[in-house]
Parts: structure tokens; C-alpha cells; sequence
């Protein structure tokens, strides 16, 4: 019988999740309460069965989950969230066989589903995250509507940077610049410097290192 790590700072959640994985009387549930706690747990159950919430928990990014994934190899995960970003996803499924994915809002059967195929060391993904992942690779391959002009005004916006710096470093005027960015919100359909901080992100136009907040 394996081992369970749950890994959820909701009382309620971690609460029902121990009641799922339960088997008769025999207690096999552990529950980790920050990212040092489960790797403790971790080392004293290499094989356990990692149910974890990933927005609730103390991750700085993905990479910090890929690596402790990596070097408990004969772990399994199943992230159970309320939102998941696409672009998490794709980086999660993508890196490693590890990972199963459901939500916190779908099906109690979902749920059950994806705890017995972890058990089993099977691969669980939820329709609902193949269906994420999917959208975001669509939109990747939908061919960009901004010319290289404006991808590198989009740049310097999501860098934080004024329309009076942007004219400046482009040897433009305020007039030009604000032109440039009348159009590129018409083009994405957007209202705000943020949802076009957002476009970029998704578009990879910059690296989350670079956002400026």
C-alpha cells in the first residue's frame, strides 16, 4: 500500500483528501505544511504519493517543483488546484511523467479517477487541463498580428517603461509612440498597459524576469 503526502494548507481540502486515500484503518496520510516539511517527508518515503496544491504552497516557480520531482524520481504527483496557468502546465507535463493534474472544481469521480492511476505510478490529466494545454499551443502557432515595430513597443511597455522613454530610446515622437500603442491595443483587443503585459508574457515576447512590477 503506498504512501500519501498531502500537501495542502486548506484544512477542509487536506481533510477530504485524507478521507479519499484512506484504506481501511491503516493510516497512510502525511500531511507537509511548506515546501521543507514535504521534503522531509520525502526523504523518509521516497515512493509516496505527493497530492499537492501548488498556488497554496511556498514554490518560488516551477523549477523549484521540477527539481524536487527530479530528485525524488520514484515519487508521484497529483496537483489538485483551483487555477493552473497554461503556461505551468505545458512547463509540468511537459519535463516530467511525474505529474497528474485535476482541479479542485471538477468531478469528486475525477478526483477518484486520478488517485487511483497515481497509485498504480499511472499518468492522470483531467480534461479540463488538456484542454488548457491545447489552447495555449493553438495560440502559439496562430501567426503574430504585430508588426516587429510594435512587438518591441510592447517590449518596452511591459518593461515598465513611459511613452515619452519609448520615443526617446526610438528616436520618435510622443505622437508616433502613442499612435504605436492605439494600435496595438485595436489589435489584441485590449484596454490596459496590463492586459498587454499579459499578451507579451503569453506571446513570449518576455521572460517573466524581465516583468516589471
Amino acid at each position: 500500500m503506498r504512501k500519501y503526502i498531502i500537501a495542502d494548507n486548506q484544512e477542509l481540502t487536506r481533510y477530504a483528501l485524507e478521507c479519499l486515500v484512506q484504506k481501511g484503518d491503516e493510516s497512510i496520510t502525511y500531511p507537509a505544511y511548506d515546501k521543507a516539511g514535504l521534503v522531509a517527508l520525502l526523504k523518509e518515503h521516497e515512493s509516496a504519493v505527493v497530492v499537492l496544491d501548488y498556488t497554496l504552497f511556498d514554490f518560488a516557480d516551477e523549477e523549484q517543483l521540477l527539481i524536487i520531482a527530479e530528485r525524488f524520481a520514484l515519487s508521484d504527483w497529483l496537483l489538485i488546484s483551483d487555477e493552473l496557468t497554461p503556461q505551468f502546465l505545458r512547463r509540468i507535463v511537459y519535463s516530467s511523467h511525474q505529474f497528474s493534474v485535476v482541479f479542485k472544481d471538477g468531478q469528486l469521480s475525477e478526483v477518484r479517477e486520478a488517485l487511483n492511476a497515481v497509485e498504480r505510478h499511472a499518468r492522470y490529466l483531467s480534461q479540463r487541463a488538456l484542454d488548457v494545454i491545447i489552447s495555449q499551443q493553438q495560440e502559439e502557432q496562430t501567426p503574430s498580428i504585430l508588426t516587429e515595430t510594435e512587438k518591441e513597443i510592447v517590449r518596452a511597455i511591459a518593461q515598465g517603461k513611459t511613452t515619452k522613454e519609448i520615443a526617446s530610446e526610438r528616436f520618435s515622437s510622443v505622437h508616433t509612440i502613442t499612435t504605436h500603442r492605439k494600435n496595438i491595443f485595436r489589435k489584441l483587443g485590449v484596454n490596459t498597459a496590463h492586459e498587454v503585459v499579459k499578451y507579451a508574457l503569453r506571446a513570449g515576447l518576455i521572460d517573466s524576469s524581465e516583468f516589471y512590477i
